[in-house]
């Protein structure tokens, strides 16, 4: 597995936790693209955490893009989530 870069562990590392915290993913738009991202935050989240989704297609239509937004509890936590992302087939990006 690859490890995220060293900026992006020093830019997760200057949130103060608990935050409310917008994270974008991006990936080939499918039926089952939203289901298998919620999917993969909500199991790093509380039961009882409330996920703000919106989403929104590329110009072209050949990318999805879904904005989750959610209270991150922890450096960890959120290490987690992008890790989990990361090694989804179906995400082409997160921001």
């Amino acid at each position: 597995m690859t490890e995220m870069p060293e900026s992006a562990e020093s830019a997760l590392a200057l949130i103060d936790y608990p935050s409310r915290f917008p994270l974008k993913v991006f990936g080939k738009p499918s039926a089952e693209f939203e289901a298998i991202v919620v999917d993969l935050v909500r199991a790093r989240c509380p039961q009882a955490e409330h996920i703000q989704i919106s989403k929104r297609n590329s110009k072209g239509g050949k990318y999805q893009a879904l904005t989750l937004t959610f209270t991150v509890h922890s450096h960890q936590q959120l290490k987690d989530i992008y890790r989990d992302l990361y090694e989804c087939e179906q995400v082409v990006m997160t921001l």
